[in-house]
């Protein structure tokens, strides 16, 4: 009954000679029981795709086939490597471990097919998957007359049978064969994510996603100190999966990865908190220190706090999940005094540059500062110079001044806010740490990663119309038409130069 799974280069898998007769025999065994293709430079030292070949004895002598997957363009670019992203790990083991076969990513691949006179034991997996995407066809007809292709637009039949009256609300019949859109290309996002069906289908998924969202609230409230957090994640993630299964449109996996990917960033963390201190865990706090170094004379320089909250870190919640639920109007209050500075701020630029010109009041000056202008100021007083001259130094003064004003202000609030928030900390019950934790912290976060693939959707809807609406958009005859223009217009230019007579 032994196990193995094996990394190997793909050459294995086809390779002739003392090789080939060594895997004919191990076929014939049945030993081998799948063969995953991973894509190319995943592994360090070198750029190769690699699979793996899963071995398994037990019950060889009755296997019929084997399990094949084409993982090669699951992926993300990780600088000059690839790397296999949670939902392509998690889109290989529950295919394999279901032996479900997936159009142009998994088969069972029948024995009889492996052993034929064709493939002769050849396990390449292109022989059995292919993967190739359909090629995007440029349409001489439609670059000659204009129009889109109607096979083009019925190769989004997807989208089409979810949203049937939005294909007739988009386009209109041009001639056989072809279509116009009735939307300008600017709005065909618009017009799609507010069309009545794309808003129904969103809303579909909201509910899904609340009922989702609903039954981990449950299992997220009853978490208490010692729960296995592993399990807990495994029986969380697996029901995200089963719930958009069937979803016509929205690929579960992506789900899967903004899910795995916050937990990674912040929930796994919380949830080990969790587990080791109850919700209490919620009332602490530390602060940021910035290590010290070793300066030129040999000592260590000693650890120093990192000041303000930008120096506090909550061990479940955040000084600013905080301040947003608890202080609005203090966070309001240091808002107005930043817009005042950044006012300010804006009116000194735009003095500095309608007066730093040669002839302008600040050409002399070395540097212009708060400083400088008032030197000058006194100067032009002393001159009697031109009262628009005094008003734009005075305002150019006045406008600091409120710089600092507004510093101040916002320094003294900041100091106030720390305080109360660090005196919030202790004082927190266990509902409200629940409440800002699966409320405001990881269910906001979960809901942002719906909306995002909603509007993906959208996006890539509105991309393709878009993309085929302007690749026929200028004919033959337009471009003719332009270039004997173009054309005309340099004859003229030359014939005025006296090039051409």
């Amino acid at each position: 009954t032994g196990k193995a799974a094996v990394v190997l280069p793909h050459g294995v898998l086809f390779r002739g000679n003392a090789e080939g007769e060594i895997r004919k025999n191990i076929l014939k065994k049945g030993y081998i029981k799948g063969i995953i293709g991973l894509p190319a430079n995943l592994f360090y030292g070198t750029g190769i795709p690699a699979c793996i070949l899963v071995l398994d004895k037990e019950n060889a002598e009755h296997r019929k086939g084997i399990f094949m997957i084409d993982a090669s363009k699951g992926f993300v670019k990780d600088g000059n490597k690839n790397r296999l992203r949670e939902q392509d790990i998690r889109k290989i083991t529950d295919v394999f471990n279901a032996f479900e076969e997936v159009p142009k990513f998994s088969r069972m691949v029948p024995m009889s097919e492996i052993a034929d006179a064709k493939n002769d034991y050849n396990l390449n997996i292109p022989r059995y998957i292919d993967t190739q995407e359909a090629e995007d066809l440029q349409d001489l007809g439609a670059h000659l007359q204009g129009g889109i292709p109607v096979r083009d637009i019925e190769s989004l039949s997807a989208y089409w049978k979810m949203f049937p009256t939005l294909k007739s609300d988009l386009f209109a019949p041009l001639r056989d064969g072809y279509l116009q859109l009735k939307v300008t290309p600017e709005t065909i996002k618009t017009n799609i994510f507010n069309h009545k069906e794309f808003s129904a289908y969103n809303e579909k998924m909201a509910q899904q996603y609340a009922t989702w969202l609903a039954s981990q609230q449950v299992v997220w409230t009853t978490l208490e100190q010692g729960f296995h957090v592993k399990e807990t994640m495994e029986a969380m993630s697996q029901t995200l999966l089963e719930a958009f299964t069937h979803n016509e449109l929205l690929n579960e996996y992506d789900l899967y990865q903004h899910l795995m990917q916050y937990w990674a960033d912040a929930m796994q963390d919380d949830f080990y908190s969790i587990s080791l201190d109850g919700w209490d865990a919620g009332n602490e706090y530390t602060r940021l220190v910035i290590k010290g170094k070793k300066g030129k004379d040999g000592k260590v320089s000693a650890d120093k706090d990192i000041p303000g909250l930008a120096g506090i870190e909550g061990r479940l919640i955040s000084p600013q999940l905080l301040i947003d639920i608890f202080f609005a109007a203090e966070k309001e209050a240091i808002a107005q005094q930043e817009q005042l500075a950044e006012s300010a701020q804006a009116r000194i630029t735009e003095l500095e540059e309608e007066h730093s010109g040669e002839e302008g009041l600040f050409a002399d000056l070395e540097k212009i500062n708060a400083s400088e202008v008032t030197k000058l100021l006194k100067q032009k007083k002393a001159e009697k110079a031109a009262k628009e001259e005094l008003l734009v130094l005075q305002d150019y003064i006045d406008q600091t001044d409120l710089i600092k004003k507004a510093n101040a202000e916002i320094k003294k609030l900041n100091e106030a806010l720390e305080k109360q928030v660090l005196a919030k900390y202790p004082t927190l019950t266990e509902t409200e740490i629940k409440d800002l934790v699966l409320n405001q912290k990881w269910s906001a976060v979960l809901l942002d990663s719906l909306h995002s693939e909603q509007d993906k959707l959208s996006q890539t809807l509105s991309q393709r119309i878009k993309e085929l609406a302007e690749r026929y958009t200028a004919t033959l005859g337009v471009l003719e038409e332009t270039t004997q223009e173009a054309e005309t217009k340099v004859k003229q230019h030359l014939k005025k130069m006296g090039v051409i007579f």
